[in-house]
Parts: C-alpha cells; structure tokens; sequence
C-alpha cells in the first residue's frame, strides 16, 4: 500500500509534465504552419520586385520561426521529465506514454536539421537582400548625383542667356507677379546674376551637393550595414544552437531509451 501510495504523486506529476509539454509543441507546430502557409502576392509587380518581395517574405518568415524555436524545446523539456519521472517511479510505460517518447525524438531529430538548415536559409537570404538594399542605395545616389549635374547645367545655360534674364526682369517690372512667387523670382535673378559673375560659385554649390549626397550615401551603406551584420549574427546564432540544442535532446533521449533497455539485463 505505501509504495501505491508513494508512486501516485509521481505518476501525476509525470502526467502534468507531458501534458504541458504536448500542448507546447502542438501550438507551436500549428504557429509554424500558419507562418509557412504563403501570403498573397500581388500581381502587378515585375520579376525583380517578385524576387526581392521573396527575399523579405524569407528573412521574415525564418527569423519568426528561429524567434520562436525555444517554444518547442521547452515543451520537449516537459516531455521527457515526465518520461524520466515515469522511469524512477518504476511505473510501466503504456498507452500515450509509449507512443509520446518515441514521437519526440523523432521530432527532437527533424527539428535540430530543420534549424540547422534555417541557418543557412536565414542567413543566405539576408546576406541577398542586403546585397540589393546596397544596390538601390547606390543606384538612388547616382540617380541624384545625374539630376544634380543636369539642374546645374541648365542653371549655368540660364545665366548665361540674356534673353531669359530679360524676360525675367520683364515679369518682375510688370507688377503682374506679387507675393510669394515673386520674392522666389527675385531669389533666383539673384542667384543668376551671382552664378554669370562668378562661375566658380556654381561649381562649388555642385560640389557641396555631391559631398551631402556621397555622405548620406555612405551613411545609410554603414547603416544597413550594421543591421545586416547584427541581424544574421543574432539569427545565425540563435538557429544554429537551437538546432544543437534538439539534436542533442534527441541524443539523451536515445541514450536513455537503450541504458534502460540495458539495465534490466545486468
């Protein structure tokens, strides 16, 4: 009667643990098929928008199911302290028990590859997308650097037009122009007069127009640059020993299960 007695508890305890743990992996399972079932896809994008949206969904998708891989592992956890309470309370495995310890090692197994691989995923897709984020950053610089050098061209043609100098001095003398728009005019017969006096003025406005744009360039580089490297570091890690991590829960588990067929024979 007193060892009954002394068992009950262990049993229940067991039972709470495996409890606790199937439903930990059950919903995380589920969470993890929600986030692979594919989002909808717009269908006015080109090949290469559709190829860097693939990219975002990747790294998306793959650093929320790294983010959220230590769920299972603690439900794994529950599982087998349950299973190992069983074993030291002498209690024979049967009905759910017996099925439950086989089934999380071989989860325990496809769950260490399945992060192993993620790693590389993860970690290739961001090194991808950070390879585009530094060809649009560059390809926008250009774009302003090219728009820069033609304003000033014009500016340059402009000063040294005096037809269009007369006409402008013609709308400011007319009195047809007041206000706001006006005192822009003025601002910018200003700025021709200057630039058709002294040329060297022009050039200078350009160039420290290129410097901020060349600046904010390589700043927003160093910037996404930065994120990158902490973003697949953070996510490369972390997969990376999660999948250790189950493999070697796998690993105990099966260790466990042959010391105790074993045991018995010595």
């Amino acid at each position: 009667m007193k060892a009954t007695s002394s068992r009950q508890p262990s049993s229940v305890a067991a039972g709470i643990f495996q409890l606790v743990g199937t439903i930990m992996i059950v919903s995380s399972l589920i969470d993890y098929a929600v986030l692979l079932f594919p989002p909808v896809t717009p269908a006015n994008l080109n090949p290469e928008q559709l190829q860097l949206l693939g990219l975002q969904q990747t790294v998306s998708v793959t650093t929320q199911l790294i983010d959220r891989g230590i769920i299972p592992m603690v439900g794994l956890a529950f599982l087998f302290a349950g299973f190992w309470i069983d074993s030291n309370s002498g209690a024979t495995k049967k009905g759910l028990s017996a099925i439950l310890q086989p089934a999380s090692l071989a989860l325990s197994v496809i769950l260490g590859i399945a992060f192993l691989a993620l790693t590389f995923v993860n970690v290739n897709s961001q090194r991808l997308l950070n390879q585009r984020t530094v060809e649009q950053i560059s390809t926008r610089s250009q774009q302003a650097e090219t728009q820069l050098k033609d304003r000033s061209q014009q500016v340059a043609a402009l000063a040294n037009d005096p037809q269009r100098l007369s006409e402008l001095d013609q709308a400011l003398g007319s009195g047809r122009i007041q206000g706001q728009q006006r005192e822009q005019l003025q601002a910018i017969k200003q700025q021709l007069e200057q630039f058709k006096q002294d040329p060297k003025a022009l050039d200078q406005r350009v160039k420290d127009a290129q410097t901020q744009i060349r600046s904010e360039r390589d700043q927003t580089l160093k910037q996404s640059r930065q994120e990158y490297i902490k973003s697949s570091v953070r996510s490369g890690v972390s997969s990376a020993l999660l999948g250790i991590g189950y493999l070697g829960i796998a690993w105990s588990g099966v260790s466990g299960l042959v010391g105790g067929v074993k045991a018995p024979r010595r």
